[in-house]
């Protein structure tokens, strides 16, 4: 477990991008088991995991900062910064002596509280210190508008000289570039780090939804075909099967969802199922073929099934009889494309937009048609990618989680195992 502490001027529930993306990071990290603490001008508490720090002289809007940022934006230093400086450095010192890593959101970016900022980088002189990352969404030495609030000379050049011993990340390969530039440095000494999206939170999923997301993978499927029917042989479900088969040829990734319980009219359907399930083993579609009757014998809500088309790159639907077709104008609603039997009452709703097939189609012909259809598809391309590379929980583990390593504990700990 590592101590963290996360520093901004202001944080959540005060809206903003950067407090949003404080919020975010420091829920990652109390989910991972780090002991995680909020230090702030602003805001209050809003995960009983993790305590708000209320430290007022690091809002950019304080009374005394105002007063010194505009003499500091006029080219002047007063008499009184040095004074601020000393008293906010103790009261940091004070506040995060217990812990691992301090982690500064844009305070040595941008020129908002120079007062912070000096406060900050006097911490990475002590003896014995945290580790430091200073972590910039916004430039103020290269962003014009802030130029003219710009001076040589110290504490200005705080924003523009790249501290000895901290580690330097940014949000995008240009902020990367620029600061590279700025402080003339080799970017690779700067991670990049992207912000996130909260696929749930985005799309207002269930908690139930958000379980088997978790628990099947979801978010990395490319594609994730959605079939919202009950397990009875009119499905024609062992068609689906095989053509993931064929489909994860050209995507590795497929997955299939079945939301349906098990059809209760007919015992027959029981044996159905158990011939889906070795089916799919025989097709090694074990991780690539969900059936949520897998997971629950009780009724899955509609919003938990509603949720599905939301989080699905296509419905696919290979029923051989059908006496209306639901899920035709659920997907409609969802703006998924459409790969449906080509049997009159899924003709009669989807026209001429959905892309029909026989229940006897051969699976391979199939499977290179929705592949093709896909493939072309920027929408789903992009989906794919956002889901892929930009969700927090990826975000996280790919990037967040090995930059608080410390490499030095790291080694100390392998020495001693090796010792023992």
């Amino acid at each position: 477990m590592t101590k963290i502490a996360l520093l901004h001027y202001s944080a959540p529930p005060v809206v903003g991008g950067v407090e949003s993306v404080l919020g975010h990071h420091a829920g990652l990290m109390a989910d991972a088991g780090h002991e995680v603490r909020i230090v702030a001008g602003r805001g209050e508490q809003t995960d009983p995991r993790i305590p708000f720090i209320h430290l007022p002289m690091a809002d950019s809007r304080h009374p005394d900062v105002l007063d010194v940022k505009a003499e500091l934006d006029a080219g002047r230093v007063p008499p009184k910064f040095a004074e601020l400086v000393d008293s906010l450095t103790a009261n940091l010192d004070q506040i995060l002596d217990d812990v691992d890593v301090i982690i500064a959101h844009n305070v040595c970016s941008l020129n908002k509280n120079l007062v912070l900022t000096a406060a900050v980088w006097n911490l990475t002189t002590h003896h014995r210190r945290p580790r430091v990352i200073l972590w910039h969404h916004d430039l103020a030495w290269t962003t014009p508008r802030y130029r003219a609030e710009l001076h040589d000379g110290y504490p200005w050049d705080l924003l523009r000289q790249a501290w000895t011993g901290v580690k330097q990340v940014t949000i995008s390969e240009m902020r990367q570039h620029e600061l590279a530039e700025l402080f003339q440095i080799n970017k690779d000494d700067i991670a990049v780090i992207p912000n996130g999206i909260d696929v749930a939170k985005f799309h207002k999923i269930e908690k139930q939804t958000c379980e088997y997301i978790r628990q099947l993978g979801l978010l990395q499927a490319t594609p994730l075909l959605l079939l919202p029917v009950r397990i009875t042989p009119r499905k024609n479900i062992e068609l689906a099967l095989h053509v993931c088969a064929h489909l994860k040829q050209a995507f590795p990734q497929t997955k299939l969802v079945i939301t349906g319980p098990l059809g209760p009219h007919n015992p027959a359907n029981i044996e159905y199922f158990e011939r889906l399930v070795t089916l799919r083993k025989e097709l090694g579609l074990v991780n690539a073929v969900c059936f949520l009757a897998e997971f629950t014998t009780e009724y899955i809500p509609d919003e938990v099934v509603s949720d599905f088309y939301h989080l699905a790159d296509a419905l696919f639907l290979p029923s051989r009889e059908e006496g209306f077709g639901i899920p035709i104008l659920e997907a409609a609603l969802a703006g998924l494309p459409v790969f449906c039997s080509d049997i009159p009452p899924l003709r009669s709703l989807g026209g001429t937009y959905a892309n029909y097939f026989s229940p006897d189609a051969n699976p391979y012909e199939l499977a290179n048609t929705i592949a093709d259809h896909l493939s072309s598809n920027p929408v789903f391309r992009l989906r794919s990618d956002v889901r892929r590379q930009y969700t927090w929980e990826n975000i996280y583990a790919q990037h967040i989680a090995p930059l608080l390593v410390d490499k030095n504990q790291e080694f100390n700990e392998r020495t001693e195992k090796q010792t023992l």
